[in-house]
């Protein structure tokens, strides 16, 4: 089962339709957590969300629990707490995305993803990653084609992996392909 933890984001409901082609899911605010549901789930998401991972403590608490213990993937705002959790600084960026599609590149050999594969994501995002940025077990693997900004991450010995764009997005070819391959993992 996958539990989607929502950061009251219109976009959640996307996620949780994308999700449930894979697997059983539930979802919650990320203020009403179900334990019961928590306990039992395999994967746990990050939905998207507004403002910056720094007011999500509940979900920085899940986090620092089920690491290495359960399968964790965090979109947008999931993908910032992730790396907020691991001592990322987060910031704003010149330029905001929303709604806005751009090209990423697979920068790493050590990605699920094959090096130099393209993808068009759909970005709705104000903030990104400040680097350098160097964490434990975990990799970025996925730039911008342009700007060279972090766009997804993966931990594969702990099972984390994020994506600063929405897999979910109707912008984002090939989404399903992403969190199949990212489940299957």
């Amino acid at each position: 089962m996958i539990y989607i933890i929502d950061h009251n984001d219109s976009f959640t409901q996307n996620v949780v339709h994308q999700f449930s082609n894979f697997d059983d899911v539930e979802c919650d605010n990320y203020n009403k957590i179900d334990q019961k549901k928590l306990t039992k789930a395999d994967v746990i998401v990050f939905s998207p969300g507004p403002g910056s991972p720094k007011n999500y403590t509940i979900t920085s608490s899940i986090y620092k629990k089920y690491k290495g213990k359960k399968k964790i993937i965090g979109i947008c705002l999931g993908f910032q707490q992730i790396l907020y959790c691991e001592k990322g600084e987060i910031v704003e960026q010149k330029k905001i995305y929303h709604g806005y599609q751009s090209q990423i590149k697979v920068t790493s050999n050590n990605s699920l993803f094959k090096k130099n594969r393209n993808f068009n994501v759909g970005r709705y995002h104000s903030l990104k990653l400040k680097e350098p940025f160097a964490a434990k077990n975990f990799e970025i693997t996925m730039r911008c084609a342009i700007s060279n900004v972090a766009m997804a991450i993966e931990n594969n010995k702990e099972k984390v992996y994020g994506f600063q764009f929405h897999p979910e997005s109707f912008l984002t070819e090939n989404g399903n392909l992403l969190i199949k391959k990212i489940l299957s993992a």
